[in-house]
């Protein structure tokens, strides 16, 4: 279903409904019909399909909790939640860890304050310092109880169906990039397995001192979500690793989400390439629009989005605080994780490697 299709539904005549709003959580054989309502809902986006319970919680060992209301035996609203509870990072529920969208994603405000309501008393419930929600706009603007910070952006950007259209789209410094990979004849390939994909984004986050994602996280993405993930390598022509993604697939959007270059990469643009490899796969299999997806304010990631043409849109997560006493800070920027990420640094690879997904499974 396109963007246009899904406006037009959020505005058809609603079916009269005459029963009782009921709050259910999601059993397992229900994903079907909580995927079904997730399609073509169009306040949900692809971070709220079911496999994620599947896949955060034999990645992670994460306890979830996957709420819906329904009227007449119609699923009206969802919310997925999960528990992050750890020492250093402190105790927390949200929608959802590893997600950079979330929330409640309904058809009715009664629904939506039915979702509202089980996620307030499940995080009383637990004890959390404070309640997450991970949305492209504010869900609650006018209630003070809930806050909000500046620190994330999103990139999302239409793309056409036309190769040269897109070309010509990148700014002139950014298209030189990617011509000048094209010209080094680099390759991109569409893998069966996360292999290659691991071994260019492990890469990658050791140099930025940044804790490693356990493979099983990535090849669960894979087989849970199955054609609408893509693992797509980079190489040269000879069949050398430059870099490799994993994107997501979701509705006419693609979403480059986890990706990372080989120290070979800068010298032959690879990045420039893989995520123009990547627009050109994605408007030939009729995707119109490219979501370059979440960055943070004053980073590398954030000045390379731009230079693609992309206008930063606001991300205003909401946080609900509990026993906490501030919102949470924990992101690279802070200061006190400053030396940490040098010392990280300076680990072996594969020590990296294997410590990595015991820290990062506590950051969400």
């Amino acid at each position: 279903m396109t963007i246009i299709e899904l406006a037009q539904a959020k505005h058809a005549a609603p079916i009269l409904a005459t029963g009782p709003h009921t709050l259910h959580l999601m059993q397992p054989h229900e994903r079907p019909r909580w995927d079904a309502f997730v399609r073509t809902c169009p306040d949900a986006t692809f971070f709220h399909l079911s496999g994620w319970q599947k896949v955060i919680e034999e990645s992670f060992g994460i306890k979830t909790w996957f709420y819906y209301v329904q009227q007449d035996g119609q699923i009206q609203g969802v919310l997925p939640l999960a528990q992050i509870k750890s020492r250093l990072f402190g105790h927390s529920l949200g929608a959802m860890p590893f997600c950079v969208y979330g929330g409640v994603a309904a058809l009715t405000d009664t629904a939506r304050a039915m979702l509202d309501g089980a996620a307030h008393a499940l995080a009383q419930e637990l004890g959390v310092g404070h309640l997450e929600y991970r949305g492209m706009r504010r869900a609650h603007p006018d209630d003070p109880e809930w806050q909000t910070k500046e620190l994330y952006v999103t990139f999302r950007k239409p793309i056409s169906g036309d190769d040269e259209e897109n070309m010509t789209a990148i700014p002139r410094k950014q298209r030189a990039m990617v011509r000048k990979a094209i010209k080094l004849g680099l390759v991109g390939e569409v893998d069966d397995n996360v292999d290659r994909m691991f071994d260019a984004y492990a890469t990658s986050v050791h140099r930025l001192g940044t804790p490693v994602f356990p493979k099983k996280y990535f090849a669960l993405l894979q087989q849970v979500f199955g054609d609408e993930c893509e693992v797509r390598t980079i190489t040269t022509a000879t069949g050398e690793l430059v870099a490799s993604v994993l994107s997501f697939y979701w509705r006419d959007e693609v979403v480059p989400y986890y990706g990372g270059g080989t120290a070979l990469a800068r010298e032959v643009a690879g990045n420039d390439f893989m995520y123009w490899n990547l627009m050109q796969a994605a408007s030939a299999r009729g995707c119109r629009l490219f979501d370059f997806g979440r960055s943070k304010l004053g980073t590398g990631a954030y000045d390379f989005k731009k230079n693609w043409g992309f206008t930063a849109q606001s991300l205003p997560y909401e946080y609900k605080l509990y026993r906490a006493t501030a919102l949470p800070d924990n992101n690279p920027l802070n200061p006190k994780y400053q030396l940490f990420i040098r010392m990280w640094k300076r680990l072996p690879l594969p020590v990296a490697n294997a410590l990595g997904p015991y820290i990062v499974r506590n950051l969400g």
